[in-house]
């Protein structure tokens, strides 16, 4: 996965007013503002409100440990893939439902159930990209890898909700099926601390009643 990973929230309505050929501009502005060129430094963790003068109706969040990269993404997610068979089912649907609109791929036995466990919100959430922004040129690299506006936000908040108490829960489980020492998410503590810092971007952007944009900046 060579990738990195910027994520916006952004007022949907203020995107939608944009005209198409300035949006792309303007998320690349908040997610790397002209002002912030200059000696590299580690960006400080958490929001960043607004993700640059030029965007005000935008933020920017920085997770912590990451460098920017998605890998740590990838790898919780592989981590929850090797889990979540052995996960209390309480935890397993809303969890589910939580990071496959985010950073998990789906399970293979999802595919052919009702699309209860929050997929089908996720696959719907992509469709108003068509209209938001042109397509992209270079499919295998493309200009954003997460498109989640403010409905699929409120059901990710939703699904998060009813995790979040039981996500301690796993610990013991994870650690002995998913924990790889030698990974971006070395054990349970890793993953919950990433996990988390997921339910900090959707909580508040769904309390701002914005959407979501994840951009390989």
């Amino acid at each position: 996965m060579g990738l990195d990973i910027t994520v916006l929230a952004a007022d949907w309505g203020r995107l939608e007013r944009t005209p198409a050929a300035e949006r792309e501009g303007l998320l690349y502005e908040a997610g790397c503002p002209e002002s912030d060129f200059g000696p590299a430094t580690e960006p400080e963790a958490g929001w960043v409100f607004p993700a640059s003068p030029k965007v005000p109706w935008s933020g920017r969040y920085e997770f912590r440990g990451t460098l920017g990269s998605y890998k740590p993404h990838f790898w919780a997610a592989d981590g929850w893939d090797r889990a979540r068979e052995f996960a209390e089912p309480a935890l397993r649907e809303p969890l589910d439902g939580f990071l496959v609109g985010l950073i998990w791929w789906g399970a293979d036995e999802d595919s052919a159930d009702d699309g209860d466990n929050g997929a089908d919100e996720a696959d719907g959430a992509d469709e108003p990209e068509a209209g938001l922004f042109p397509s992209d040129p270079e499919p295998w690299r493309p200009h954003r890898t997460l498109v989640r506006p403010p409905p699929a936000v409120t059901a990710l908040a939703a699904h998060w909700a009813r995790a979040d108490a039981l996500l301690e829960g796993l610990r013991e489980t994870y650690d002995l099926h998913a924990s790889r020492p030698e990974g971006w998410i070395a054990d349970f503590d890793a993953f919950d601390a990433l996990v988390r810092q997921w339910a900090e971007v959707v909580d508040e952007t769904a309390r701002r009643g914005w959407g979501l944009l994840g951009l390989p900046v």
